[in-house]
């Protein structure tokens, strides 16, 4: 399912593309036709990836299918988020319809927008981090079986998802998926540039300031609050340095999952949008561009929250891997050896890319020194 939603995404988005430019919203045409071309640029340049990230999500299912209730945690929130849904379509269709020119209305629902995005936001990272803390825990204790588990540990992390670590699930959510979103784009870009050394810089550059903010604001954060209750910067700083010392962020930055993970939830909102739009040209044709991009926000959030299951699973994989790699050793002895593989393999390309650098800078210097 997910190399389908991968390949697939590219052409559902050029398919859309078209359809706008024959029904005359070019804006849309444009904007649809530059999000498939990205799409492809990015796909090209992490193609040789794809491997590993789906051996990371296969094992991030088998956890979670062993834990169905953390399952059960997840469709409640989603049921949940249905109810704000039909609450806020309410609000949306009262915008819709009031007699205020078009820009007065874009405006109003683009705060709902973002009101409806942080809410489904804030959802899905208390998912998040009731489905790490128990993965987390099963990891530690070698099994979900295990007479040292705690009782009830998934009611234990969803209290204190909602209680004290919720002000810090809050105020996560405001940033961490733009900015992992804004970094998967970059990262494809930077891969696909050749010898343009002032684009490379400018590149490198915004590279290294949103790495810089992906410090403070990270997906990895919410598993140290959910296993530790630290606060939310303290979290991020915390599985930051922890990848760091240990060299995992190289696997990390070598994994795909997050972003595979988004294609299937882009394109499940795009679909929701695609029906909700086709509707909308049959009874409302004015309304077809406004209907259909809320109708895919809406859609997202829905299938997001579907897919923030396996997401915590990596997450907390990469968590225990670098804090003790015998629990991922005790729990599957063949995928830890994988990850070990793989994670040598991405130590010693870095060290020789280091080099490199270093020795072209040295060449350099004795040119210049030479010509002086």
């Amino acid at each position: 399912m997910m190399k389908f939603s991968v390949h697939l995404l590219t052409t559902y988005l050029a398919v859309i593309s078209v359809l706008c430019f024959w029904i005359e919203q070019f804006f849309w045409g444009v904007a649809f036709a530059i999000g498939a071309a990205l799409q492809f640029l990015y796909v090209i340049s992490v193609i040789d990836r794809l491997p590993f990230t789906m051996l990371v999500l296969q094992r991030a299912v088998k956890m979670v299918w062993n834990l169905p209730e953390v399952t059960r945690v997840a469709c409640l929130f989603m049921l949940s988020m249905l109810l704000w849904l039909a609450l806020w379509s309410f609000g949306a269709a009262g915008v819709v319809a009031l007699g205020i020119g078009d820009g007065g209305r874009w405006w109003l629902l683009v705060v709902l927008s973002v009101s409806l995005f942080w809410t489904g936001a804030v959802l899905c990272n208390v998912v998040h981090v009731v489905v790490s803390g128990m993965v987390f825990l099963v990891l530690i204790h070698g099994g979900r079986e295990a007479t040292s588990m705690p009782p009830k540990p998934v009611m234990s992390s969803l209290q204190s998802a909602i209680t004290t670590s919720f002000g810090s699930i809050c105020y996560g959510s405001l940033f961490t998926a733009a900015i992992r979103t804004l970094r998967w784009e970059i990262r494809g870009l930077r891969s696909k540039i050749g010898s343009n050394e002032c684009l490379l810089c400018c590149v490198d550059f915004l590279f290294h300031l949103v790495e810089l903010m992906v410090r403070w604001f990270n997906k990895y954060a919410y598993v140290q609050i959910a296993v530790y209750g630290k606060s939310f910067n303290h979290s991020a700083k915390d599985a930051w340095e922890l990848f760091q010392s240990t060299g995992v962020e190289a696997l990390i930055a070598y994994d795909c999952s997050g972003a595979v993970l988004f294609m299937g939830t882009l394109l499940g909102g795009l679909i929701s949008g695609t029906c909700a739009a086709i509707w909308t040209r049959i009874k409302h044709p004015e309304r077809v561009a406004m209907v259909g991009s809320t109708a895919m926000l809406m859609g997202m959030i829905l299938v997001g929250l579907a897919m923030v299951v396996v997401e915590s699973a990596v997450t907390s994989i990469y968590i225990c891997y670098a804090e003790d790699p015998s629990l991922i050793n005790r729990w599957d002895a063949a995928f830890f050896a994988q990850l070990s593989e793989k994670l040598h393999q991405r130590l010693q390309h870095r060290s020789a890319r280091a080099r490199e650098v270093l020795s072209h800078r040295i060449d350099d210097q004795i040119q210049e020194a030479v010509l002086a």
